[in-house]
């Protein structure tokens, strides 16, 4: 059994005075570099990923160019390359991390899965080549990014927790339904808290991948 950490949109524009700003975001980068500080070496493979949107463009639409964004698929610009909002928030402690993935290069995306590291390899490539077979998500949002990752996460036949004390979401309603979509999934919902150090780095020894663990929790707003 391997075990990665997926640190989710960690940015500048994604936290407090970004650009889609979430009340809460340098709080939880901070969360979890205290965590990395404490658990980071258990993992066997650490990813960060970044919205990494083109300068020049609409992005395929998920830019409102010609009129007001509804929020849903279209947005305000954000986290465009080279830019500071672009940028890891600095509470973030990047120190622990091994992979950079840049997603959304042109186009909407919002799970870590549709993005890339600098050598031009997937999720799907570091998952394989380090033989990970658990996954545990971390960032923002809630109920965007964090969500669509986690999904993505089971369909790769992956087991999966949701450590709820980090991640923050846009709206509390919608947080709470990702939460409750996540764990009817099969997505273990847990307080990083309340992991014992052996669980950071030791698989369960039965079930199948997703099946989630006596920690799971539906319903809880994050």
């Amino acid at each position: 059994m391997s075990r990665a950490l997926f640190i989710i949109d960690v940015q500048n524009d994604f936290t407090e005075g970004g650009a889609l700003g979430v009340e809460g975001g340098a709080a939880t980068a901070a969360r979890i570099s205290e965590y990395l500080a404490e658990h980071g070496a258990g993992y066997d493979l650490v990813v960060a990923s970044r919205d990494w949107h083109n300068p020049d463009d609409h992005n395929d639409g998920h830019f409102a160019t010609d009129s007001e964004p509804d929020y849903v698929t279209t947005w305000p610009e954000h986290c465009v390359a080279g830019t500071p909002g672009a940028e890891y928030h600095p509470a973030l402690d990047t120190s622990h991390v091994d992979a950079h993935i840049r997603k959304g290069q042109g186009i909407a995306a919002y799970s870590i899965f549709e993005g890339t590291d600098d050598a031009g390899d997937t999720i799907a490539d570091l998952l394989t080549r380090h033989g990970i077979t658990d996954i545990d998500l971390v960032g923002i949002a809630t109920d965007y990014c964090v969500r669509a990752s986690a999904l993505d996460a089971l369909e790769h036949g992956q087991h999966v927790r949701v450590l709820r004390d980090l991640v923050a979401g846009v709206d509390d309603t919608t947080s709470d339904a990702a939460i409750a979509e996540l764990g009817h999934a099969g997505v273990a919902i847990v307080d990083s808290g309340a992991l014992p150090t052996a669980t950071i780095v030791e698989s369960p020894e039965s079930g199948a991948p997703g099946d989630a663990d006596a920690g799971n929790t539906a319903g809880t707003s994050a």
